[in-house]
Formats: structure tokens, C-alpha cells, sequence
């Protein structure tokens, strides 16, 4: 009894203190929002002065009522049985107010001018705690104010409602790129379903860096006429949002009875796989992975081998990922028989796993063999060449440099793969260690064994391929490791993790901080991100009111007279152009597919990731022909992002990767090739072919 006293103490205290912290920041963020704003009072306007006043006020009282609630609780007694009474008379107006409460945030801080203003930690994290708390408070029943269900369901809306509109931040009619590579890929997504968009040999493929399976999910919108590149960001941005929810919705189809309960477990599954992110083909094939999850044999094997199939066709490091998950799942995820696992357990494990090998290692080497007239000796030395699909593995692995030093903190990635995977995935670790090592998860040493082996292996993987040249710039090369994780957070959850973790009585108050944090981390990203790139036309106003240096560096998107200004100057210098050669969109494809630009026949090769992987690669050969187009001046006109030729080292982001790209692309090319008109607002050079016969030898790798 007086260790529990102590620790309510010092959770006091610390409540305490970090409620005055939050609200000082908060206070000083608004201050220097305020200060500078006009003359009326010092640097203060009048508006201003008034809404600081106003928002000190607030968070005084704010503060005075929290040291009541925390060290007067009994003063609170009336008060929140007055509350809670009124809150179960208005049951449906309560839902009402907890969705313009879930809305609000995400309007404010993403699509109005204010998230671009109110960028400090301190002010959003007091309004997402406000939130958190009015929501949890909302929905809580009987007589307590706050419970500890709905506080947690009020975390994982929230920070799911965060992660929800960042994805969506991108569905603009913007024409130009809003990334290095994201015009294009829309571009790659078109080829598809929409390949009559382009002037090209209809009997001629057009050839692409993405694979099929993300070619066929994010180009699935061509099939409608005349669709905008707002409408195709906004599928995109779908692709990165319902995968991960089918995931959930089959993990946890046993909790369907409860619908709540559901809901959250999805959107927590969501949430967490988010901190990848993870390319939607293996989302994709993890959700039907876990679909076929103690469902018959006769169904779940040839499933499992189509996952296994899909999973490799769209990216070799996947093959087995199929294959070990379900494994996992029969066997670590199976209900113990005094100690032991039955037989049928092993059973299910070995032939399911066994399949998703075969349908991601094998059944690429034998389906050609139908399509060929071959006899049974060939088909055997086909199957027997699998064994050096390993070898096959490795060298694709080590083609490109290793980059080791991005596993620990680097400009490229501010925390380093190793340390950003510790914040995304320690506090569940945590979580699971503590329920086995307490016997509330109870698992045999084959158990512990296939869970250990499975999420070591994924681990290694993921972290070789962190370091590939190209990579390490976040978590996505962890995806077959934080899906791992995710299945065996939801074997603990079947397993006796349920009950305990949302009775929040039987949890010591530090596992209650850690479940906690593991619902506040995976938000944090997207909470820090949500702002608008709109409002051009107010950059004067939203440098003063930042204190931005220039209006440069608040990253908006251009005005649309300005937009006008530089498609119009583009479709103009392809006018004068079109009928002298070929013209080359290195970047920007975006443009032809979405009828920016017109009536021009499409070059498909060099394009700018294809470059950029050759170039990582150091692949001389592809750019042989590359460089004997430029030097026969080939191209009429050339689109490029706006290039640059300064060499850096490893303290600059993505610095090797840019060292690459300036020596195999853009020295060769500004040796052949002048500037002709260079649109920085959108971020696009136009280069025309230099004048005379040229020596750029000493200009080539």
C-alpha cells in the first residue's frame, strides 16, 4: 500500500510538471507567433495582443484546474457526477461533439493557414491533449470522469485521424511534382489501364522501374475517363490507408463480435504499421496471410502459395515473408494442451509454411516451364537451378554500396534506422516481454522459438537492405519485420494480452506509461507533418506571423498565376520544339499523362528513377546509349528537374545518392545540353542541345 501511495505521488508530481511545462511552451510559441505582428503595443497589433491575452488566460486556468483535479480529487466528487449525468442524456449529441472534436485538429493544423503557423511542439501537443481528454471524457461511463478504455480509444482516434490526413496531404490538382519522384510515378501508375493516353507504338510495352503488382494498385483509377491528377493523388493516398486496414480487419476477425473493440484494433494496426511506411503489394499480401489464419487446409494452402507467388513478383527480398508469417501464426499463435502444442498444430505450421515457400521460391522457376515445351529432364534441372536463387539474392543485394553508417543517427535519417526502430517498435516490445515473462501470455520454448527465429530473420533483412545506396532514409525496408511484430502483438492479444491490457487496474503504472507511449509514438510523425503547402498568396503575412527568413523556406506551393505562368511557358518552348525531334521528359511525366501538355509522341527511356537506380548500380553499360543520344543531340528538348553538379559528403542528406546522380547524369548532360529556361518556383529546367561538335570525356564516368 505505501509503495502504491508513492508511486500515485510521484505520478502526481510529474503530472504536475509536465502539465506546467506544456503550458509555458505553449505560452512562449504563442508569444513569438504574437511579437512582431504590428505597432500598437510594442511589436504587438491589436488582434493579437487580444488573442495572447485571451490564450494566457486559458492556459492559466487550465493549469489551476488540473492541481485541483490531481490534488483535490474530492472537490471533484459533485462535479463529475454532475457531468456524468448530463453526458448520458445527450448520448447522441455526445457523438456528434466527439466527432467535430476528432474533425477540428485535423482541419486547423492541415487544411487552414494556422498549421503553418502553430508549427511548435507545444501548442499542437495542447491541443491534441485537449482533445485526447474532452473525447475520452465524452464517452466515458458512469460516474468517473475520465476511464481508462476511453482514454486509450481516444489516443488511437486521434492519432489515427493524424496518420489518416497526412496520407491525404497529397491529393492536390497541383500539376507539377510534389516530391523527387512522385510526378513520375504517377506516371508509371498510368501505363497500365491507361496507356492510350500516350503517343506510342501500340505493339511496343512501355518499360517502367515499379513493378506489377504497384503498377496494377496504383494505376486501378485510369479505367476512368478523364481523370485528374487530384483524383489519382487521392487514390494514392487511399492505397497508403485501406491496406493496412484490411490487415487489421483480418487479424482481429475474432474480436468482430465486439464491434468497438475492432474498430480500435484496426485503426491500431493501422497506426502502427504507418511508422514504415510499407508499400501496399506486401500490406496487401500480409492481410491475406492472416485472412487464412486456422481456416481449412483445402483453402488456406493454395491461398498461402498465391501470397507467397505475389509477394516475390513484386520484390525479391519477400519471397519467404508469406511463408514464415503464417508459420508463426499456426504455431505460436495455437492454444497449449497442458504445456504441449497438439499435433495438428505442427501439422498446420509445417504445411502451410511449407507452401508459402513453395509458392515464393519454386513455383517462379516451374511456372515458365508450362508456357515451354520441355521434358522431364529439363523441368529437373529447373527445379534443382532454385538452389541458386540464394546466390541470385545475395548479389542483388550487394550490387549497389552498403551504407552502414545509416543505421546509426545521419543526416539522411536524423535517428538512424537502428534508433528510430527502437522508438517505433521498444514500447511494444516492452509490452510483450512483460506479458510472457509475468505468465500472462503463456507459450511453450517452440513458441518462443518460432516467434524469436521469425523476427531475427526479418530483422537481418531489413537492416541490409537500410544500408543499400538509395535506402536509410526511413523504416520502409523493416516491413516484413514490423509486420512480424504487428502478428505477434495479435497473438498476445488472443492469448490473455487482451484482458489485461484494458483492465487498467490489474497494470503497474509504468506498463500503463509504455502502453501509453505506444500509442503516442506512431502519431507523432504524422502530428508533426499535418500543415498546408496552400495559401501562396499569403506568404508576406505567414512570414511575419512564422518569422520565417523569406518566403522560400515556408515550402508553399506556388499562386496559381504563377502555376499558369510556368505551363504556359513549358507548352510554349515544346511548340517551337516539337517539330524538330524528339523531346525527353526525364521528369515530369505527369504532365503528358494528365493533359497538361499535349500532341507529344512519348519517349519512354531515361527516365528519372530508372537513371537514378542505374546510376546507384554504376551500370556503364545502360548508359552507354544514353550518352550517344546526348551527343547526337538526339533530344530537341530535354524536362529535367533543375540540375546541379556540387559534390557532397555524407554530412548532407542523401549524399552519395546525389554524388551518383551528378556524375552519371547531370555532368554528362549539362556537358551536352544548355539551360534554356529554369521555372524555380515549380521546381523545372528546360536544356537545349549546345551548339558545334563536343568533347565531353572528361564530363563522363
Amino acid at each position: 500500500m505505501k509503495l502504491d501511495r508513492k508511486n500515485k505521488q510521484l505520478g502526481n508530481i510529474l503530472a504536475v510538471l509536465g502539465t506546467a511545462i506544456l503550458l509555458y511552451g505553449a505560452c512562449l510559441e504563442f508569444y513569438n507567433v504574437a511579437w512582431g505582428t504590428g505597432v500598437w503595443l510594442g511589436e504587438y497589433s491589436l488582434k493579437w495582443f487580444i488573442l495572447f491575452i485571451v490564450f494566457v488566460f486559458f492556459c492559466v486556468a487550465l493549469f489551476l484546474g488540473i492541481m485541483f483535479l490531481i490534488w483535490r480529487p474530492e472537490k471533484f466528487m459533485v462535479f463529475s457526477m454532475r457531468v456524468a449525468v448530463i453526458r448520458d442524456r445527450i448520448f447522441f449529441l455526445r457523438w456528434l461533439f466527439a466527432v467535430a472534436l476528432l474533425v477540428f485538429p485535423v482541419w486547423f493544423l492541415q487544411y487552414s493557414m494556422w498549421g503553418i503557423v502553430f508549427q511548435g511542439l507545444y501548442i499542437r501537443a495542447l491541443i491534441w491533449g485537449t482533445v485526447v481528454f474532452i473525447i475520452a471524457g465524452i464517452f466515458t461511463k458512469g460516474n468517473s470522469l475520465i476511464g481508462w478504455r476511453e482514454f486509450l480509444a481516444a489516443l488511437i482516434l486521434t492519432g489515427s485521424a493524424f496518420s489518416i490526413a497526412a496520407s491525404l496531404s497529397g491529393a492536390s490538382n497541383y500539376p507539377f511534382s510534389l516530391g523527387w519522384s512522385e510526378g513520375n510515378r504517377l506516371w508509371d501508375y498510368s501505363t497500365v489501364f491507361g496507356r492510350a493516353l500516350y503517343d506510342y507504338p501500340v505493339d511496343r510495352s512501355i518499360p517502367v522501374l515499379s513493378d506489377r503488382s504497384r503498377l496494377l494498385v496504383g494505376g486501378l483509377p485510369f479505367i476512368i475517363p478523364d481523370l485528374t491528377i487530384g483524383m489519382e493523388r487521392f487514390w494514392v493516398g487511399l492505397t497508403q490507408i485501406l491496406p493496412y486496414f484490411f490487415v487489421g480487419l483480418a487479424s482481429f476477425s475474432k474480436s468482430a463480435r465486439n464491434k468497438y473493440t475492432w474498430l480500435l484494433t484496426i485503426l491500431w494496426v493501422f497506426l502502427f504499421l504507418k511508422q514504415g511506411p510499407i508499400y501496399s503489394p506486401l500490406v496487401l499480401c500480409a492481410a491475406l496471410t492472416a485472412l487464412l489464419w486456422r481456416k481449412p487446409l483445402w483453402i488456406s494452402i493454395p491461398l498461402i502459395i498465391y501470397a507467397g507467388y505475389a509477394a516475390q513478383a513484386s520484390r525479391f527480398t519477400w519471397m519467404f515473408a508469406p511463408g514464415i508469417w503464417i508459420g508463426m501464426l499456426e504455431l505460436s499463435g495455437a492454444a497449449l494442451l497442458n504445456g504441449k502444442l497438439a499435433a495438428k498444430h505442427w501439422v498446420r505450421a509445417i504445411s502451410l509454411g511449407f507452401a508459402g515457400f513453395f509458392g515464393g521460391f519454386l513455383l517462379p522457376k516451374i511456372m515458365p516451364l508450362f508456357e515451354k515445351n520441355m521434358d522431364m529432364a529439363d523441368i529437373g534441372g529447373q527445379i534443382a537451378s532454385a538452389g541458386n536463387n540464394m546466390q541470385t539474392i545475395t548479389s542483388e543485394v550487394t550490387h549497389q554500396p552498403l551504407l552502414w553508417y545509416r543505421l546509426l543517427p545521419n543526416s539522411t535519417y536524423g535517428n538512424g534506422i537502428l534508433l528510430g526502430l527502437l522508438i517505433a517498435v521498444g514500447p511494444l516490445l516492452i509490452i510483450l516481454i512483460w506479458l510472457a515473462i509475468n505468465k500472462k501470455w503463456l507459450l511453450s520454448i517452440w513458441q518462443k522459438l518460432a516467434i524469436f527465429a521469425s523476427l531475427l530473420a526479418f530483422l537481418a533483412v531489413g537492416l541490409v537492405a537500410s544500408t543499400k545506396i538509395g535506402g536509410g532514409g526511413d523504416l520502409h525496408n523493416m516491413d516484413m519485420f514490423l509486420i512480424g511484430l504487428m502478428f505477434t502483438a495479435v497473438i498476445a492479444w488472443f492469448n490473455g494480452g487482451r484482458e489485461l491490457i484494458l483492465d487498467g487496474d490489474q497494470l503497474p503504472y509504468w506498463i500503463k506509461a509504455v502502453v501509453i507511449l505506444s500509442l503516442i509514438l506512431p502519431a507523432l510523425g504524422p502530428w508533426r507533418q499535418m500543415r498546408s503547402y496552400n495559401y501562396g498568396e499569403k506568404s508576406m503575412a505567414l512570414v511575419t506571423l512564422t518569422d520565417a527568413p523569406d518566403e522560400k523556406s515556408l515550402e508553399l506551393l506556388p499562386s496559381q498565376e504563377k502555376i499558369d505562368t510556368a505551363l504556359e511557358t513549358i507548352e510554349e518552348e515544346i511548340s517551337l520544339a516539337r517539330q524538330k525531334g524528339d523531346i525527353l521528359f526525364i521528369d515530369q511525366r505527369q504532365l503528358l499523362t494528365f493533359g497538361f501538355v499535349t500532341k507529344i509522341p512519348l519517349v519512354p527511356e531515361y527516365e528519372k528513377k530508372v537513371l537514378m537506380n542505374e546510376a546507384l548500380s554504376s551500370n556503364s553499360a545502360y548508359f552507354e546509349p544514353f550518352y550517344s543520344d546526348l551527343a547526337a543531340h538526339r533530344f530537341v528538348l530535354i524536362i529535367s528537374e533543375l540540375l546541379r553538379t556540387p559534390v557532397k559528403d555524407d554530412s548532407f542528406q542523401f549524399g552519395e545518392e546525389n554524388n551518383a546522380w551528378v556524375m552519371w547524369v547531370a555532368n554528362p548532360i549539362l556537358c551536352y545540353y544548355d539551360e534554356k529556361t529554369t521555372l524555380k518556383e515549380v521546381g523545372v529546367q528546360l536544356l537545349v542541345p549546345k551548339d558545334g561538335q563536343l568533347d565531353c570525356s572528361e564530363q563522363l564516368p
